[in-house]
């Protein structure tokens, strides 16, 4: 099936864009190129431990050093500044390879079998601000419910393109952009855009991805985001999302809140047909340093929920750390408690632990799809699954190490009938140490 509609989100963001401009920004308070310039670099050491228990293989194991350092420079006087950002990472193999690497920390192995002992890449960016509305050109940090690149690996992943944003209006933000290329989290070059579950044909990924989007926060307490995207010849995806938090008390507060994705094949359908609704709806208890959230998860259609490779543009309530509970036709419940710890006078340290239950019928994804047939199953009529996390983080309060943070990450999933191929049984240990340092 396809897809008619002509849809150019870029175009949308650029018209949104010129219309608000009536809180024009005074040129002479501007910092300038130098006055307003900024150098951080970032040190982050990121071990991960995947014991494969289904398959009885060895734990994929990697253990890295990385290092991301951002130049963001000041505007330009006058009323179009002009700007530049510029951006260097470099990864180190601490442990990994021969057999032990796949847990995506690392890049992929070379002919030898063995991930390299270092990758790196730099990139830039050409920036233009005029009043309230912001061009980009080159290499992207993006993070939206589209597209978005994410800190869940060593190193983030970006992309290459052009963005715009907009902000003249109080409490919203406007926003578009083409992206054409992307650099994985794992990787030194870059590639085009291509999805996380679907297999696209050999030499066949999507030539670019559109988007555009607005964002709400005029009204205290509440939050809404308005998405739309296209990824050529692949699909249109749709997003919405609203959140509000209702305080009792001082110390009582109630959070409902949903998201809600809609995806549709377009272009020449690389992926075949798509049809997909898939939305979360939760509901969070605070109360003092306590919180306990309870979320159901819901995806309408024979594809699963999917998104552009190793991004983190799945702003699902039960996406978790080892699985998306994203599965065709899949339903899926999450129970979770966190506490702050600054309650018992130790402020830095959190904690959360949650139980998600997943259960699909797998045998209605057609064995034929073009990208979707590896998750058919004549097993999986009742496939149930199922993951626990616990999550511990701790960020230096004041002193010499001052925003040191200490994140320890555990995950245990499995699954049952039908779902081998997809959600495999794994136990996964994470450790993840960040350091900022703000040269200037």
């Amino acid at each position: 099936m396809k897809n008619s509609l002509t849809f150019t989100p870029l175009f949308l963001a650029i018209a949104a864009t010129i219309t608000p401009l009536a809180h024009a920004a005074d040129p002479a308070s501007a910092e300038g190129f130098v006055e307003g310039s900024h150098l951080t670099i970032n040190t982050r050491n990121y071990y991960m431990n995947r014991d494969r228990r289904d398959i009885h293989s060895d734990d994929s194991k990697e253990w890295g050093q990385g290092f991301i350092g951002t130049f963001a420079s000041g505007y330009t006087q006058g009323t179009v500044g002009f700007g530049l950002d510029l951006n260097a990472m470099l990864g180190l193999k601490l442990d990994g390879g021969g057999g032990t690497d796949g847990s995506s920390i690392l890049p992929y192995g070379s002919g030898n079998g063995k991930a390299p002992g270092s990758f790196s890449t730099a990139g830039g960016t050409l920036k233009m601000r005029a009043f309230d509305t912001e061009l980009k050109a080159g290499d992207l940090f993006l993070n939206n419910p589209v597209i978005a690149g994410g800190m869940t690996r060593m190193l983030p992943q970006t992309f290459r393109g052009i963005s715009l944003s907009n902000h003249s209006l109080d409490g919203w933000t406007f926003e578009g952009g083409q992206a054409s290329f992307t650099k994985l989290y794992n990787q030194s070059g870059h590639r085009r855009i291509g999805t996380s579950y679907g297999a696209l044909p050999a030499n066949a990924d999507s030539r670019h991805l559109n988007w555009a989007g607005v964002s709400f926060s005029g009204i205290p307490e509440l939050t809404s985001n308005l998405y739309a995207a296209e990824l050529k010849d692949v699909w249109h995806q749709y997003y919405y999302d609203l959140e509000y938090t209702y305080a009792l008390n001082d110390l009582v507060s109630l959070t409902p809140g949903l998201h809600y994705y809609h995806t549709q094949n377009t272009g020449q359908a690389l992926l075949g047909d798509i049809d997909n609704n898939t939305y979360s709806l939760h509901v969070t208890l605070g109360v003092g340093n306590h919180s306990v959230t309870a979320a159901y998860q819901r995806v309408n259609g024979n594809t699963p929920f999917d998104y552009i490779t190793q991004g983190d543009s799945v702003y699902l309530d039960n996406s978790q750390q080892y699985s998306d509970f994203n599965g065709p036709n899949e339903r899926s419940w999450k129970l979770k408690y966190a506490y702050d710890f600054a309650g018992l006078g130790l402020p830095g340290l959190t904690s959360a632990v949650s139980y998600i239950s997943g259960k699909t019928d797998l045998t209605r994804v057609d064995p034929n799809s073009r990208g979707y047939a590896s998750w058919y199953s004549a097993d999986g009529k009742n496939a149930r699954h199922w993951e626990r996390d616990i999550d511990v983080k701790y960020v230096v309060q004041g002193g010499k190490a001052k925003d040191l943070a200490v994140r320890l990450q555990w995950a245990t999933n499995r699954g049952g009938d039908g779902y081998s191929a997809v959600d495999r049984d794994v136990d996964e240990y994470r450790m993840i140490v960040d350091y900022p340092i703000n040269v200037f």
